[in-house]
């Protein structure tokens, strides 16, 4: 063999395990079953772990809904959300943007339940989402509750013991894996990225189409107002010193039955169900309600009446499928804005801490 063909293969050699070398180094990005090496069991954990807190505490799904909005709309999907304040910088927590907001607590349950299986292995931000979506999913719990009755027989007040069955109702949404924590609050810059319920359509629009969500995925996102409660403070502005004309006088009793007084105490747990016919399951009663004029934020009136979303609202009050198909799209652009990925980033040993406050 020639001293050039001997140069040639080398150089082959060379180049083809520089390619091997690249592609192992090569950031994936987000993708599906990102942890299918690493951590074979993390989302059947994360589902198991969803199942077992909504048992528990009811209202988990929803705050875990909430979640993924308040911590992806804001730069990036990267956990920011659940970091703790420290002396020099506030949490998004405590800010007046995620009152009423809750049960982070138990996020920080499931990613131990994770460390015990894969330690450093599976990321906050990664956990945020997941939850998310299986909260969305259908969850259904059987619970015994016990209505008093009267014993004619005896004479006594009885109690018996009745089963009903709860069931979140939203579609599942396979979502990709693979992103990395932040190590910083966004606190400082939550107004400039979260839409407001009380700020114009076009201001909202504006907001959402920022991170590539269009008309239709915005119309399904307010949707999860299908479940959940909004506290009195945020809506009493629409009850007091006089009544929005714009809401239905049939829905106004209620309201102010709920919200007796003009100026609520924050600290009081005072609140109307978003959705009192179905409060428990994600549907398309939400859009039926807002066309009805029984929307509570002002943002729900303006979504069932402003000319660039009414048609999408009257399309998923008719047709629910509609209205998941659109859900899931929109979801699946929020989960993916902007992640930390690669070597960006870390896996926080503790959702509420960076590593280095560890």
């Amino acid at each position: 063999m020639s001293s050039i063909s001997k140069a040639l293969i080398l150089l082959a050699i060379l180049y083809f395990s520089s390619l091997s070398v690249f592609a192992e180094n090569e950031d994936p990005g987000l993708v599906l079953n990102y942890y299918k090496d690493s951590c074979p069991q993390a989302e059947d954990i994360i589902k198991e772990q969803v199942k077992l807190l909504y048992k528990r505490h009811k209202n988990t799904a929803f705050s875990w809904l909430r979640n993924i909005f308040h911590d992806c709309f804001v730069e990036s999907c990267d956990a920011s959300l659940l970091l703790d304040s420290t002396r020099r910088v506030l949490s998004e927590k405590e800010t007046d943007r995620s009152f009423g907001m809750r049960n982070f607590r138990y996020l920080e349950t499931i990613k131990e339940a994770l460390e015990r299986e894969c330690p450093g292995v599976v990321s906050c931000a990664d956990i945020l989402v997941l939850s998310a979506r299986d909260g969305i999913a259908s969850v259904s719990l059987s619970f015994t509750f016990p209505p008093e009755f009267f014993d004619c027989k005896s004479g006594r007040k009885r109690v018996q013991g009745k089963k009903f069955n709860i069931n979140v109702g939203g579609p599942y949404i396979p979502l990709k894996t693979g992103r990395r924590d932040g190590r910083k609050s966004r606190a400082d810059i939550l107004e400039q990225h979260l839409p407001d319920h009380n700020e114009s359509m076009t201001v909202v629009l504006e907001r959402f189409a920022n991170i590539g969500i269009d008309t239709p995925g915005v119309v399904a996102l307010l949707g999860s107002h299908s479940v959940g409660r909004t506290h009195c403070v945020k809506l009493v502005h629409r009850l007091y010193p006089e009544v929005d004309p714009s809401l239905n006088p049939s829905h106004v009793e209620h309201m102010l039955h709920k919200c007796p007084d003009s100026i609520p105490d924050p600290k009081a747990v005072q609140y109307v169900r978003n959705d009192r016919g179905t409060p428990m399951k994600l549907d398309n009663n939400y859009y039926k309600n807002i066309l009805d004029n029984k929307g509570l934020l002002i943002v729900d009136h303006q979504l069932a009446t402003d000319k660039r979303t009414k048609p999408f609202v009257k399309k998923m009050a008719k047709s629910e499928d509609y209205f998941f198909k659109e859900f899931a799209r929109a979801i699946t652009i929020l989960s993916e804005n902007n992640p930390l990925t690669g070597t960006k980033g870390e896996i926080r040993k503790q959702c509420n801490l960076a590593n280095k406050l560890h």
